[in-house]
């Protein structure tokens, strides 16, 4: 490096550590390809950092680096890309699987297809900002999963749920619901989806669609147990 003023650097990266003596006048360019020949990082997979990102045009100099400066360095090399990939592949798709579960339950491909058939004619009126004990009717005019018309029907005396379709009822004692979900409907804040918990996973949910917003606290109340007084 002919006489030149060298700076004395340690450049960390991967847990691997180097001492480099290098040219205070060369560009962060030049560092990036003195950095590709002690790592075998091309100059385009890394990310070279002192108090911020290196500047791959200036000099060491103009960026005042020192003797004995630390320079980060971050990124993979090409083995490494492609020896991670599988469990990377998998990574992702479990980072899907949680951006599932924040996504809005409405947005979601399974309910959309109910939801788009738009609300019930003979939906029950909704009133916002309410709480309401359970009617003595059913509550009825809502959808199911497969978008055919549902009613629930609370019998307290019984302690069961009766949940009727055209072609069944379906009497469950509240006691086998595990759990209830419910999420208010995008665009039409006044009305729940929501779900009986039948089983063990998810996959044993009962979706019931168009639920009006006063019930929701009570049906969860009266189906799990929790008494609330008015």
């Amino acid at each position: 490096e002919g006489g030149r003023e060298l700076v004395e650097l340690k450049v960390i990266w991967n847990k691997n550590k180097y001492d480099v003596k290098f040219c205070l006048d060369s560009t962060g360019a030049e560092l990036k390809q003195k950095i590709h020949s002690l790592t075998g990082l091309p100059p385009a997979m890394q990310k070279v950092m002192f108090k911020g990102l290196l500047p791959e045009e200036k000099t060491l100099r103009e960026i005042k680096v020192t003797n004995g400066a630390k320079i980060m360095v971050v990124g993979s090399t090409i083995n490494d890309v492609l020896a991670v990939n599988t469990p990377k592949e998998a990574a992702q798709q479990e980072v899907k699987a949680e951006e599932n579960k924040k996504e809005p339950l409405c947005r979601q491909k399974q309910h959309r297809k109910v939801l788009d058939k738009g609300k019930p004619d003979d939906v029950m009126p909704s009133v916002k900002g309410v709480q309401e004990r359970l009617p003595t009717v059913p509550l009825s005019g809502m959808y199911n999963k497969s978008g055919g018309k549902v009613r629930l029907t609370f019998k307290l005396e019984q302690d069961q749920l009766w949940i009727g379709t055209k072609e069944r009822t379906e009497k469950l004692p509240m006691g086998s619901i595990k759990n209830v979900v419910s999420e208010p409907i995008e665009g039409h804040e006044d009305y729940h989806m929501m779900a009986f918990q039948l089983g063990p996973t998810e996959a044993s949910y009962y979706w019931v669609y168009w639920v009006p917003t006063q019930y929701v606290d009570a049906i969860k109340d009266t189906v799990l147990g929790k008494w609330q007084y008015f």
